[in-house]
């Protein structure tokens, strides 16, 4: 696992604790669907530059 990835899947999982926030507070629900399509990418992007797949 290099310094990328996890930079990235800690911003994912730092942003999918916003959502979970968020939603508890009752904010709009177009900033928690913007933030959660974050969340996703970028925990997507930190899965894909792991080693594991080469």
């Amino acid at each position: 696992m290099n310094g990328l990835s996890t930079v990235f899947i800690l911003l994912g999982l730092f942003l999918l604790g916003g959502v979970y926030s968020f939603w508890k507070q009752q904010q709009p629900k177009g900033l928690i669907v913007l933030l959660s399509v974050g969340s996703a990418l970028c925990l997507l992007a930190g899965v894909l530059r792991l080693e594991v797949w080469n």
